[in-house]
């Protein structure tokens, strides 16, 4: 089987479940994972001929994709602010959308002209979020809390691959009392998706992403967003900033909430139009 032939099946297989261009996407990451060819070298050689073992590769993840395994999972890997992180099963896959929330506390970071800041993230996942802010904040001190065994130990395994020092630890936020040490910056992508939205969800996100880090309760979505803000207001020094990625359809009750705790408040839209983002400074 060739290159082509392989590419035409994918798109005849998974035509009823997914766009056209999302199929040659995943056809095109499974061959720069499993065939090192980028898309050039696909396009130029279009009659290369496969082995038995690259056929069976492909097939499986053929498999996979039909019953709507993100394909990140299915190559162990994605993409975030230019780095590479290693994703599995229990942890969030990373958004582009959060992308701009780590671009904006590093043009704040740039503002402040004060590079040796204390970071703190909640709820971490992969640990793209701190990571990417060690990476282009090397005097930094950052630390990440999670509830997740399983997602710190790919935390920990992504900043060893990335060749970045960052502080994780094991801590349900909801119990804390207070944290350990006062902040510069505290940033935060907690779960805020409400039951009522599970209907726009896609299929791979339902089927195979961790629920404890995306849902929330319907009668108390600004649950994590309501603690964290309360341990902020000890835990961020002076003129502290406090950064949360938000569901855009709670960003005023979300804004409200914060100014109720004393802070000053921006929202931010991201890359889609939508209110996703929220900074907060300490009074």
């Amino acid at each position: 089987m060739t290159t082509t032939q392989l590419k035409n099946q994918f798109l005849e297989d998974l035509g009823d479940h997914y766009p056209k261009e999302e199929i040659l996407s995943f056809f095109h990451l499974l061959a720069e994972h499993h065939l090192k060819l980028s898309r050039l070298q696909i396009a130029l050689e279009p009659n290369k001929v496969l082995s038995e073992t690259e056929i069976i590769e492909f097939e499986l993840a053929l498999g996979k994709l039909g019953s709507f395994e993100p394909i990140q999972y299915i190559i162990g890997e994605t993409e975030f602010f230019s780095l590479n992180f290693k994703v599995a099963p229990g942890v969030l896959i990373p958004r582009p959308e959060t992308e701009e929330l780590v671009q904006w506390i590093l043009d704040e970071v740039l503002l402040q002209q004060k590079s040796a800041v204390k970071i703190l993230d909640i709820g971490t996942g992969s640990g793209c979020i701190p990571i990417s802010l060690k990476k282009h904040l090397p005097e930094a001190q950052i630390s990440a809390i999670d509830i997740s065994e399983e997602a710190l130990k790919i935390a920990k395994i992504n900043a060893e691959n990335n060749k970045v020092a960052v502080d994780f630890m094991q801590q349900d936020i909801l119990s804390a009392e207070k944290f350990p040490q006062q902040f510069d910056i505290i940033v935060s992508n907690p779960p805020y998706v409400r039951e009522l939205e599970k209907a726009e969800m896609q299929q791979n996100v339902l089927r195979y992403e961790p629920e404890t880090a995306l849902y929330v309760k319907d009668k108390n979505p600004l649950l994590f967003y309501n603690k964290i803000t309360k341990l902020a207001q000890e835990g961020l020094s002076k003129n502290g900033l406090l950064f949360f990625e938000i569901n855009q359809y709670l960003a005023e009750e979300t804004e409200t909430m914060v100014k109720a705790h004393g802070f000053k408040t921006e929202l931010r839209k991201d890359m889609f139009g939508n209110f996703r983002m929220l900074k907060a400074q300490k009074r």
